[in-house]
């Protein structure tokens, strides 16, 4: 007798498969599942060495708000990314209103000195507006603008340019001079 082909072969093997389920023993509720942690590349566990920061420390505020937030080319306007850093910023200075906030602001080097100079306090600016409009005490934050004269790296390539383009906030236990 040679096996059933086309439909009903597939009907012959599905009715095996369905006999074959039904026979099984096991029981569902005994069977253990593996307990191995998920795939995703995340934990709740620090990271080694970062063990023991503090909630509400300036490593907290460096590791899990971020700092920096960066421009386009000759702007001084906040991009969705920049606000969503601000917005996490202001959070977590309104929860930690121990701190206060210096919010330097710095250019590239594609314009005059002092066109870099204004321009990158008008970034300062712009930010501790945003922060201002969260919530944040204008009286604890202050800003101050430092052109080009601070690179994070000196390049002549556009995509290595815009790490000079930035607004960096660091935390402050005491005003000090602009």
């Amino acid at each position: 007798m040679s096996a059933p082909t086309g439909y009903a072969g597939r009907l012959a093997a599905a009715a095996m498969l369905l006999a074959l389920a039904a026979c099984t023993t096991t029981d569902i509720a005994s069977v253990e599942e593996p307990t191995a942690a998920p795939m995703t590349g995340q934990t709740n566990d620090p990271a080694p060495g970062f063990e023991n920061i503090t909630a509400g420390s300036e490593e907290d505020f460096i590791l899990n708000v971020g700092r920096r937030i960066y421009f386009t080319e000759d702007s001084a306007t906040l991009d969705s990314v920049a606000m969503a850093t601000l917005d996490n910023q202001a959070i977590w200075l309104n929860k930690n209103p121990i701190w206060l906030l210096k919010l330097q602001g710095f250019a590239d080097d594609s314009g005059s000195a002092s066109k870099m100079e204004a321009l990158s306090q008008k970034r300062a600016d712009a930010a501790m507006a945003y922060l201002a409009s969260k919530g944040v005490d204008a009286r604890r934050m202050w800003a101050k603008g430092y052109g080009k004269d601070r690179d994070v790296r000196d390049c002549t390539e556009r995509s290595c340019k815009v790490q000079n383009r930035r607004v960096v906030s660091n935390l402050r236990t005491q005003r000090e001079g602009v």
